[in-house]
């Protein structure tokens, strides 16, 4: 009867301790923010800008090399204009951060959580996620490509979907070559 009741105990043991050992399915793949990056671009009738903005934490989640959910936050008080100079990248950068595009003040962070991920080929998957912007939830859909320690998607973003209304056809009319485009470009490159 000792020896039964030790057996068990031990098996107990080793059994927790097996389990606590063996990896986990659905690991989450920290990204290192400071590694990856973020790049935006605004088009309006005359031309374009583009700069940057930085991720502030995320983490892909992985069925081993499967790709199954992640979610991510940036640093929306980092947005940063990279095709101009001086004054003038001073003024496009306080614009885009005042009231009357992202209001970074009141809206220091934008979120992305995945909702949905299917497999498109070997690498790529593609993605449904909750996009937060001003405090505003709205589903976007892009591809993810998955790459050992690496990650990359290209998004498109309509801002008037998160009431960014400045300059937009989509609520002023006769803007004429003042309008700037609803639709924005992210490039997200992501290193886990």
């Amino acid at each position: 009867m000792k020896k039964t009741i030790l057996s068990i105990a031990l098996a107990l043991v080793f059994g927790f301790s097996a389990t606590a050992t063996t990896p986990i399915d659905g690991e989450k793949k920290e990204v290192k923010a400071s590694e990856s990056t973020v790049t935006w671009k605004g088009y309006k009738v005359t031309g374009s800008h583009e700069g940057t903005i930085d991720l502030k934490s995320g983490y892909l989640e992985m069925d081993g090399k499967k790709l199954t959910g992640g979610e991510f936050t940036v640093d929306m008080t980092s947005l940063s204009n990279s095709d101009l100079e001086g004054d003038s990248k001073g003024k496009l950068e306080g614009h885009l951060k005042s009231d009357d595009f992202f209001g970074v003040a009141t809206h220091p962070t934008a979120k992305l959580v995945f909702t949905s991920v299917k497999p498109l080929n070997k690498n790529s998957y593609t993605v449904t996620g909750d996009l937060t912007i001003k405090e505003t939830t709205k589903p976007i859909t892009f591809v993810v490509s998955v790459y050992e320690n690496k990650a990359t998607a290209t998004m498109k973003v309509d801002r008037a979907e998160y009431d960014v209304r400045y300059g937009s056809g989509s609520f002023f009319d006769n803007l004429g070559d003042k309008t700037i485009y609803d639709e924005f470009d992210l490039v997200v490159d992501l290193q886990l």
